[in-house]
């Protein structure tokens, strides 16, 4: 819930504390902030770009396709890292949360740990607000300084989503860590040509510790690769929830599709880094 959230969260104008009050955050110095009928809070101030946040459409294929549990080996190797490497206290932050299917297995293996997910996207934030009863989930552009209290994050999670490693190694605790998911060389290679897709910039790893930057030390890298046998609507759906919708016709790729033999194989590869927080260099 929200309220589980709060104490983690801090006021994005004059980073002063947040409390619930009615169908807002309010803090001390009256700042308010709405809460959602759907759960979420509303944090984004000023002229707030989201233009790349996902559509509903682009949320509702992710939610229909992760909830057929293709990549439920993901989410475990992530949860897994977490359980592994979490100090005792704090909060999960998930920074780009999506619908919260990540967090939501990360939390079921840390009980009694608050999430909080952060996501550009009022689509994604919907489901996210109901996916655990320990996530408290807020609007968010994570370009932009966080609204999270300094070193109050046990573990900070990035999944398929941009990285601003200043204000992650800020909000992280000094014993905490940093787990980033990535797609692989070779993620959906059979669906690239024929639907054609976006590939993995092959240098993938040099820019994720680029982006981390200089407060952080590697201390792990997972791969895992899923062998998927799927529908054609569910090829659609896979399409459709990532950043080929931006870049697609989807009259032209529901053709591409329906010449796809089925069941049509399609391998899922990805990379999970784990990083140790470090003083910066």
């Amino acid at each position: 819930m929200l309220a589980d959230a709060v104490p983690y969260l801090r006021c994005p104008v004059c980073a002063g504390d947040l409390a619930c009050e009615g169908t807002a955050l309010r803090c001390v110095a009256g700042h308010a902030f709405d809460i959602a009928r759907q759960g979420y809070a509303g944090l984004l101030t000023g002229n707030a770009h989201t233009g790349t946040a996902d559509t509903g459409a682009m949320v509702a294929a992710r939610a229909a396709f992760l909830d057929g549990g293709h990549f439920a080996p993901l989410a475990g190797l992530i949860a897994e890292r977490a359980a592994a490497g979490a100090p005792d206290g704090g909060c999960v932050l998930d920074a780009g949360a999506g619908t919260g299917y990540y967090l939501e297995t990360v939390l079921d293996r840390l009980p009694g740990r608050p999430g909080v997910a952060l996501d550009i996207s009022k689509h994604a934030l919907r489901r996210a607000a109901r996916a655990h009863p320990r996530i408290g989930a807020v609007t968010w552009d994570v370009w932009r300084p966080l609204p999270v209290r300094t070193s109050v994050a046990s573990v900070l999670l990035d999944v398929f989503a941009p990285r601003n490693g200043a204000e992650f190694h800020r909000v992280l605790r000094p014993d905490g860590i940093l787990i980033v998911a990535t797609p692989a060389a070779g993620h959906l290679g059979e669906l690239v040509e024929p639907l054609g897709l976006l590939t993995v910039d092959p240098r993938k790893a040099d820019r994720v510790a680029a982006t981390v930057g200089g407060g952080f030390a590697p201390a792990g890298t997972w791969p895992l690769e899923i062998p998927l046998r799927l529908t054609h609507a569910e090829v659609a759906s896979l399409v459709a929830m990532g950043p080929s919708a931006w870049h697609t016709d989807p009259e032209t790729q529901r053709a591409r599709i329906s010449a796809l033999a089925e069941p049509v194989p399609v391998t899922a590869a990805f990379e999970v880094r784990v990083f140790d927080v470090c003083s910066e260099s």
